[in-house]
């Protein structure tokens, strides 16, 4: 890639190459499953359900690492596929299950500390085991958390989460909120509509809760980042600020402060695929708080990471800061602590 910056990708998955049959684990389904039909290739079941084909990149550091070379990807930022969360389960296996992601990335990282870091999953639906396995992500080495844009019934405004998001700020854990489980997605069959339409307002779902909900106002040091750049909540914001001030009676119930004046605090990755777009949230949330996001390696991804950054910035000064140096900061590390 031409004028090689030191680049960090913060929105990448993966998934260990095989893990337990859980459903025989738990004793219920539901639970996703690798099906490795074929050399190099698997399929993601649920329980007998087909829900995506994943090819080694998914579970190989080996192959990973040779793409992200021809990409020019210094640094991967690892976290699972939203589809593990499982927040549905019961919380003692949602626990274990966790863990289990977890102990793998760690493993992985562990193995290519100069090539990838790691986004730990925790249990939301119960947030007393969430915290204690994210103090164990940190034991392990994991920069911080990957969560979903609601926690079943809980939108990420819910009391019951308010801890969870504490002992992030206290602790220093950078948390990624991507979305999963599409409101709506039973009424958009047709046309791939819950991740073209359903994804984009899930991500603003979970920003304008933690904004309105006043979770970003009673936690001034929380390192929180979206994917998608921020899904359909830019292109809103306009809307969304012109309800607080003309319905403040409903929207201003829990927290008094515009909503503009979060937007400073807000990262969001540059994963938008156009790059008017990309100036766009530049102009928004501000140079500081875009980051490189590819979602590697599934198809609504960039293939190639950095390119729309590349084509759609000039300044080399704010290439540098949206290829690595906000990743950096988001995740509280410094650039010697990945070179070799």
């Amino acid at each position: 890639m031409k004028d090689h910056l030191f680049t960090v990708d913060i929105h990448t998955h993966i998934l260990p190459k095989s893990w337990p049959d859980l459903k025989e684990r738990y004793g219920y389904g539901g639970f996703i499953r690798l099906e490795h039909h074929k050399p190099c290739c698997a399929r993601m079941m649920m329980d007998d359900k087909f829900f995506r084909e994943v090819e080694e990149n998914a579970w190989n550091p080996v192959a990973r690492i040779s793409e992200i070379n021809e990409h020019g990807v210094d640094v991967q930022v690892l976290s699972t596929v939203p589809v593990m969360f499982s927040y549905w389960a019961k919380p003692q296996d949602a626990l274990d299950l966790a863990m289990l992601l977890n102990d793998h990335m760690a493993e992985v990282v562990d193995k290519n500390p100069t090539r990838f870091l790691g986004l730990g999953t925790l249990p939301m639906q119960a947030p007393d085991l969430a915290i204690k396995e994210l103090e164990r992500c940190l034991d392990l080495g994991l920069k911080g958390i990957q969560i979903g844009t609601h926690i079943n019934e809980w939108n990420l405004d819910a009391e019951e989460l308010f801890d969870v998001f504490q002992a992030a700020e206290t602790l220093g854990a950078a948390i990624f909120v991507h979305p999963w489980e599409m409101m709506g997605q039973a009424d958009m069959p047709k046309y791939w509509l819950p991740w073209l339409v359903g994804m984009p307002a899930e991500t603003s779902r979970a920003i304008s809760s933690l904004i309105f909900g006043g979770v970003l106002e009673r936690l001034p040091r929380l390192r929180i980042a979206f994917a998608h750049g921020g899904g359909s909540f830019p292109a809103t914001i306009g809307r969304i600020a012109h309800g607080f001030h003309v319905r403040p009676d409903l929207c201003a119930v829990d927290n008094n402060v515009n909503p503009r004046q979060y937007l400073d605090r807000i990262v969001l990755d540059s994963l938008v695929h156009d790059p008017a777009i990309l100036k766009y949230l530049i102009d928004l949330v501000g140079v500081n708080n875009i980051c490189l996001g590819s979602d590697y390696p599934f198809p609504l991804g960039e293939a190639q990471p950095g390119t729309l950054i590349h084509s759609a910035i000039s300044d080399a000064k704010i290439k540098k800061k949206l290829l690595g140096d906000n990743a950096l900061h988001w995740l509280g590390i410094k650039k010697k602590e990945l070179i070799a």
